[in-house]
C-alpha cells in the first residue's frame, strides 16, 4: 500500500467526479491536456498506483474548471 493512499483515492475518484458532472468522457478529457485516455483511466483509478505530475493535474483542474484543491477533499 502506498503511503497517501487515501488521498490517492480522494483524487482519483474526484477527477472522474467532477469530469462527469463537466459532461466529458474520459477520451475527450485526455485528447484536450494531451495525454492517452490510458493514462486518464489509471489516474481516475482509485485503486491501481500511477503517477499524475501536478502540470497534469492542474491541467485537469483548469479544463473541468474547478480549483485544484478540491480534487484532495473527501467525497461524502
Amino acid at each position: 500500500m502506498r503511503k497517501h493512499n487515501d488521498q490517492f483515492n480522494n483524487i482519483a475518484l474526484n477527477i472522474a467526479y467532477y469530469r462527469k458532472k463537466a459532461g466529458f468522457t474520459q477520451m475527450q478529457l485526455a485528447e484536450t491536456i494531451k495525454i492517452s485516455r490510458t493514462h486518464m483511466s489509471r489516474i481516475e483509478a482509485a485503486n491501481i498506483e500511477t503517477s499524475a505530475s501536478l502540470d497534469t493535474i492542474f491541467d485537469i483542474a483548469e479544463i473541468l474548471n474547478v480549483p485544484a484543491y478540491k480534487f484532495l477533499m473527501p467525497k461524502d
